[in-house]
């Protein structure tokens, strides 16, 4: 079974591809933007804030509602559905780390 997308989860892929165009300070220069791909529905999300203003990194709260799992006590986000990736999106084209991080330029 899948794992639902937690912030303690992008910590990690962001230790993970350091040092590659798979993390949002390697890649912003290159086109990309932090986003999320719901593989269930294929429907892509740019990272944004709670307010809907763009995030420069992978914020979850500013997902939809029907992608929320989890909540703390102050109301932020915890845990997305398992079916949620982050990754980048480039002219219009969602990215999974791994992919932006072998794109040439």
């Amino acid at each position: 079974m899948a794992r639902m997308l937690t912030p303690e989860m992008l910590e990690a892929d962001n230790q993970l591809f350091a040092g590659t165009g798979g993390v949002s300070a390697e890649n912003q220069c290159r086109g990309f933007i932090p986003g999320f791909l719901d593989r269930e529905t294929g429907a892509v999300y740019c990272s944004c804030w709670a307010d809907g203003r763009p995030a420069p990194f992978h914020a979850l709260d500013g997902l939809p509602a029907h992608l929320i799992r989890e909540r703390d006590r102050g109301g932020h986000i915890t845990a997305i559905k398992a079916s949620v990736v982050a990754g980048f999106i480039r002219q219009g084209c969602f990215y999974t780390r791994e992919q932006a991080a072998h794109c040439p330029d």
